[in-house]
């Protein structure tokens, strides 16, 4: 009777290693399947969520833009100030701006998920919200590929990676097009002006001088040192560039544009190449910018046939 009792023992232990060993196997071929909850930040941290994120704030208009594009609009609950695309976003909370979050709305909305900008958003007030628990994951796009990979991440983070990854696909063939249009073009100079009082240009770092370059502008200013620089109109003058262009006023508002007329000197005067970039497609480092450059890049093509 021992040894037919150890024979029945000996089976169910098998019996019961087997069916460990199945659901072993089972979970993790599940794991293997499922995408992984992960991505690094534009501070180069490491984020990983344990399940997809379904609660999100996003602290500017970039972000909101870049969720929204990735998939998520439906899981964001708040948004910062000026976050006006697409048209649904409007119709969200608001939660402050880039110089004062509403940290105690923030938390009271239980976020799975926080998206900062690195240039807009005090990392001081995002680290109370870290030291939380609530995760922040870091946007700063200084490259076009840095759009893509961004919606890449929002996406994975939020559980739609196939959607992430077909907008981003999308997104990098519209580049790869355009670059292979515009790789011959005249090398055409260009003052690109972002803001009138002080007047201020971006240097080669920034993306609007990155989508000049890809359309075969060259930026007058693109050595200066700081990102978004403070010019002198003496400057423009020495500098004088073949066109000047601008997006930081309202479609069909040509105030900043006029200021230049004072100068028939200059040769984008003279050539008539003064031009107004519609101003939600450069502004943001978005997917839009895909939209944008292309209308740049019809833009500097007009400018060369005037000179």
């Amino acid at each position: 009777m021992e040894r037919g009792e150890n024979r029945q023992t000996i089976r169910q232990g098998s019996a019961r290693l087997l069916w460990v060993t199945i659901l072993v196997l089972l979970l993790s071929g599940r794991a293997a399947a499922e995408p992984e909850l992960c991505a690094r930040d534009a501070l180069d941290q490491r984020l990983c969520l344990a399940e997809p994120a379904t609660r999100i704030v996003a602290l500017s208009p970039g972000a909101t833009e870049l969720l929204f594009s990735a998939g998520a609009g439906d899981s964001v609950l708040a948004v910062s100030a000026w976050s006006d695309y697409p048209p649904e976003a409007a119709a969200l909370p608001r939660v402050g701006d880039s110089n004062r979050l509403d940290l105690e709305g923030i938390v009271a909305l239980a976020p799975d998920l926080v998206v900062a900008w690195v240039d807009g958003n005090s990392r001081s007030q995002l680290e109370k919200l870290a030291n939380l628990g609530i995760p922040v994951f870091w946007l700063a796009p200084r490259r076009f590929e840095d759009i893509a990979q961004s919606v890449e991440d929002l996406a994975r983070l939020t559980g739609r990676p196939a959607l992430g990854a077909e907008q981003a696909k999308d997104f990098r063939d519209g580049l790869a097009r355009l670059r292979a249009e515009h790789a011959d073009a005249r090398p055409i100079s260009v003052f690109y002006q972002i803001w009138d009082q002080p007047l201020m240009t971006v240097n080669r770092e920034e993306l609007i001088s990155k989508a000049i370059g890809l359309c075969g502008g060259v930026n007058v200013f693109g050595d200066l040192p700081r990102l978004v620089p403070r010019v002198s109109t003496e400057a423009v003058l020495a500098a004088d560039p073949e066109a000047i262009v601008t997006s930081g006023r309202e479609d069909g508002d040509q105030a900043w544009l006029e200021r230049w007329r004072r100068f028939p000197e200059l040769t984008a005067v003279r050539t008539g190449n003064l031009f107004l970039e519609p101003p939600s497609l450069l502004v943001r480092p978005t997917l839009r910018m895909l939209a944008g450059t292309r209308h740049l890049c019809d833009t500097l093509e007009r400018a060369r046939g005037n000179l």
